[in-house]
């Protein structure tokens, strides 16, 4: 084991004692709340909008006030709602630090729930209300986001009980039978690829699922070509993802597996474009969650494909949902194995394994277009259909992968041990006790790996080639789960550049906007269309120096004096780099304490790697992620099993 030296990090107390001047901490606040508010669970943001909701209200009860706060603090991690059952034993993350709740005079769970129930701030069941919070199915709701909850699962209820799509049986089983050719599949086995295709031109709602790799996007090309070789209008498709990044990949990928189908079916797919979901559904300055399309105004498009729908929150599924025309196909496309959108919900997940029944009317419907052992299998549930065989990757990145899924730790660890060319392990523990930084000689392969790649980048960027330094970006990224810390994005980002200024002479001396200088965009910015997690570089222009974005077909060239919200990414958090492939990847693992760490987590860094993944930490660390599922509340899942409401 390399035990490195890490800058001295404090743990925080259980129960900190209020600190004069402490921004954390919210003067005179007494009771729950304060108590709270010291042992770090409960933010300012917390407190103050639970008092002032309380005394809009005249709600004295320290109790239901306690749980507004933790109501609006579970969203930050992701929850929809809050369950006053299990509450105390959710493992919280403020500051990225373990908080020990032992202590904390939590409400006895039964007398607290009833008190909620009887609040004027709740209320309690289905139906219209103006009150800030919602109690329903023994859950706890800002009213919101109960709303929002509500109306995706109407949404998705209405569709999936609605009347399927009539085809031409005939020209829509020789499509199938060209378009997904089984070269390397038994008689009776299904071709999952094809399944999902000819799902998605019978139903309203198709779920696409599946691990990187597994062919996500060749299925949506080539649904493509198959949606537009039935008779009648030509249908018109909308292709998205959450992030401008995600949608260059999607339009590159569906690119490159349209050039691979016959003349024909290319000029079925035609011209392949793919936008940003907040660009397709109309971002309106002055506006955050709203958009111009909207339950009063559809968007136009006959088929909505969204890719990378693990990153779609609740907030955007349900302003999605209701602005796509009732009539139109939805496909959902995603990993719901890979870390959930940085806001609240787990919506791709939820959708992808909410119990119910096999759909016959579309059984029926497959068996009449003669699909290789469809008759074998029962019908999808809800529209979901799973890739399961990669093809981007196999060996020991996908072995790697599959036992990350399968929760099995000794599996996991024998790959990584194994020495196998895809994948690295190198046993490190960060030393907090004492000062001092890693050293390359330490971490040789991560040292070469990132200079490198700073190399590529650079030569391409100061000879103005765009394409060649945007690439040079994706040979390799370091990736962490926390951003300070010894862990984190700060401390080995510093690394990363110390390592790039030894090996490349002259390199970031030329101010702010050096060439080659890799940027991260971290707020979005609408009118520049530009996204929360965009990555490019800085390049050398005839017209100066330019910052290039991968934007589909073309790169997008911005001048850096129009740029606001960005910064250095030698390193990036695994949530960041949701919706990207890289050829290597190095992920540090954080300490097995770390409340970040989970198997999702785990699961999102390694296959972000197309050719090799380092993993660096300790063996406990790895199992313990393999073990621990992250906990996102929500009733979706289960609601989505229940009886469908009328259109």
């Amino acid at each position: 084991m390399t035990t490195i030296p890490a800058p001295v990090v404090a743990a925080r107390p259980a129960l900190a004692l209020p600190t004069p001047g402490d921004p954390s901490l919210v003067r005179r606040a007494a009771g729950p709340l304060g108590t709270f508010n010291a042992a770090g669970v409960l933010r300012p943001a917390d407190v103050h909008t639970a008092r002032a909701v309380a005394r809009m209200a005249g709600e004295p009860d320290e109790q239901v006030q306690l749980a507004l706060a933790l109501a609006v603090r579970a969203l930050r991690n992701g929850s929809v709602c809050v369950d006053l059952r299990t509450v105390s034993g959710t493992v919280f993350d403020e500051s990225e630090e373990q908080v020990d709740l032992a202590e904390l005079p939590w409400p006895e769970p039964d007398a607290w729930a009833a008190a909620c129930r009887a609040s004027p701030l709740v209320t309690v069941g289905d139906g219209s209300s103006s009150r800030p919070l919602r109690w329903h199915d023994d859950q706890l709701y800002l009213e919101r986001y109960w709303q929002q909850e509500e109306l995706v699962r109407q949404q998705l209820q209405q569709r999936y009980a609605g009347e399927g799509y009539a085809v031409d049986d005939e020209r829509a089983a020789t499509a199938l039978r060209r378009l997904f050719p089984r070269t390397d599949l038994a008689r009776d086995e299904v071709d999952r690829q094809q399944l999902a295709a000819a799902v998605s031109l019978l139903s309203r709602v198709t779920v696409l699922a599946g691990g990187p790799g597994t062919g996500k996007t060749t299925t949506v090309a080539r649904l493509l070509a198959l949606l537009r070789d039935q008779p009648g209008p030509e249908l018109r498709i909308a292709l998205a993802a959450p992030t401008g990044k995600a949608a260059a990949r999607l339009e590159e990928a569906v690119r490159s597996a349209t050039a691979g189908l016959a003349p024909a079916d290319q000029d079925r797919v035609g011209e392949v474009t793919a936008s940003t979901l907040h660009r397709l559904l109309g971002w309106q300055p002055g506006s955050r969650s709203r958009f111009r399309h909207d339950a009063l105004d559809h968007l136009p498009h006959d088929v909505v494909i969204v890719d990378e729908m693990s990153m779609v929150s609740l907030t955007m599924m349900a302003r999605l949902l209701e602005a796509v025309r009732p009539d139109a196909r939805l496909v959902l496309v995603g990993d719901p194995d890979q870390l959930s959108s940085v806001e609240a919900g787990a919506v791709l997940a939820d959708i992808a394994r909410a119990p119910g029944e096999p759909a016959t009317a579309l059984g029926s419907a497959l068996a009449g277009l003669g699909l290789p052992g469809v008759e074998q299998e029962a019908s999808p549930v809800n529209g979901v259909v799973q890739l399961t065989r990669p093809w981007r990757y196999g060996g020991a990145i996908e072995e790697l992968a599959r036992a990350i899924r399968e929760s099995d730790a000794d599996a996991a660890m024998a790959v990584l041990r194994s020495g196998a060319p895809g994948v690295g392990f190198c046993e490190l523990e960060l030393d907090p006790a004492t000062g001092g930084v890693p050293g390359a000689d330490d971490l040789a392969e991560l040292a070469g790996a990132v200079r490198d790649a700073g190399r590529c980048t650079r030569e391409a960027a100061t000879a103005g080639r765009v394409r060649d330094a945007l690439a040079g970006l994706d040979q390799h990224r370091l990736l962490c789960a926390h951003r300070r810390g010894p862990y984190g994005v700060a401390r080995w980002g510093q690394e990363a550049e110390r390592w790039l200024a030894e090996a490349i002479p002259g390199y970031a001396e030329d101010g702010e906007w050096y060439v080659g200088r890799p940027l991260l965009v971290t707020a979005n910015d609408y009118e520049m269309s530009l996204y929360n997690g965009d990555t490019g570089v800085v390049v050398d222009t005839p017209q100066g120096l330019r910052a290039a974005f991968a934007r589909g077909a073309e790169p997008s060239l911005v001048a850096p004096v129009r740029l606001d919200a960005v910064q250095t990414v030698h390193a990036m958090t695994v949530h960041r780099a949701q919706g990207s492939q890289f050829t290597k990847v190095t992920f540090v693992v954080p300490p097995p304490d770390s409340p970040l760490l989970t198997r999702e987590l785990l699961y999102t860094a390694v296959t972000r790697a197309t050719d090799r993944v380092l993993v660096l930490g300790t063996e406990e660390a790895v199992r313990r992620a393999v073990q621990r599922s992250a906990l996102r509340a929500s009733g979706l899942r289960g609601r989505l099993a229940g009886s469908p409401v009328p259109a």
